[in-house]
């Protein structure tokens, strides 16, 4: 069974200052002296969760994607988080899959954050994005995304593997609700029978709201590897697959799992 070594990033965030943070990041990333393969940056790593998506927003071949490529081709790793994006005269609050090779993949968050005028801001995504890396399938998500738990169900089948090993959320999740963070996150690994991993902010954005950090990193039964709270933190891990597959062989629950089918409406 293969290995999978991950970084988490808790940073606190400049409000709507990419110089700023890429430059903050990325000295957080060359600081890391441990051999990882796949770092871990917060939601809208560049600005903190901003509605100002007509000011903020890059295009695809925009500087954070080339700072993005820059880092994953010197480090040699994958890098990942989210930034606000626009494509076709549409803003999208999406996340990037950076390969060391400069390919990647993407992913637009699917549930908008309507509590804060998301929904009015950026239109919503309707594909997952499940990336493959040394054997491990990971479901790549987006902060409110967390608290819906059929989207980030495994498609159950008794006739294949799961659709996942590993669920990553990258969030800008506030303090004040930051129960429903912890809740969700070890809820998301036991009813899926994954690693979670969950990459949130700490300090206070430029609306004067708080955030606690609690990046956490949560094995298949819900027990917690890594948590932290309140500073900034890197915290490099060592995921191993054959926990995955024992916990799955030794609890087989997902054989009982109801079927289901999701519009991409």
């Amino acid at each position: 069974m293969s290995s999978l070594t991950v970084t988490l990033i808790q940073a606190s965030l400049r409000w709507e200052n990419k110089k700023a943070n890429l430059e903050m990041l990325q000295r957080k990333i060359e600081s890391i002296k441990e051999k990882t393969e796949v770092v871990i940056l917060p939601e809208m790593f560049t600005t903190g969760f901003s509605m100002k998506p007509e000011i903020l927003a890059e295009k695809m071949n925009g500087e954070t994607v080339e700072w993005m490529k820059k880092i994953a081709a010197e480090r040699k790793i994958i890098i990942t988080g989210s930034v606000i994006v626009e494509v076709g005269g549409k803003y999208f609050n999406r996340l990037i899959w950076m390969l060391p090779n400069g390919e990647y993949g993407v992913y637009d968050k699917r549930h908008l954050f309507a509590f804060a005028d998301e929904h009015k801001h950026y239109a919503r995504g309707n594909k997952k994005l499940i990336a493959s890396v040394k054997g491990w399938k990971i479901n790549l998500q987006v902060c409110y995304d967390l608290r819906f738990p059929v989207w980030a169900r495994q498609s159950p089948s008794l006739e294949k593997e799961a659709e996942y090993d590993l669920l990553i959320n990258v969030a800008n999740w506030p303090d004040k609700r930051r129960l429903a963070w912890k809740t969700l996150l070890r809820a998301r690994a036991i009813e899926n029978q994954c690693f979670v991993i969950g990459v949130n902010r700490v300090g206070e954005d430029g609306n004067k709201i708080s955030y606690n950090g609690d990046s956490s990193i949560i094995d298949p039964m819900g027990e917690i590897i890594y948590e932290k709270n309140t500073v900034e933190d890197i915290f490099t891990c060592t995921l191993q697959k054959e926990k995955v597959i024992e916990i799955r062989n030794q609890f087989p629950f997902w054989r009982d799992a109801d079927s289901f089918l999701i519009s991409e409406s």
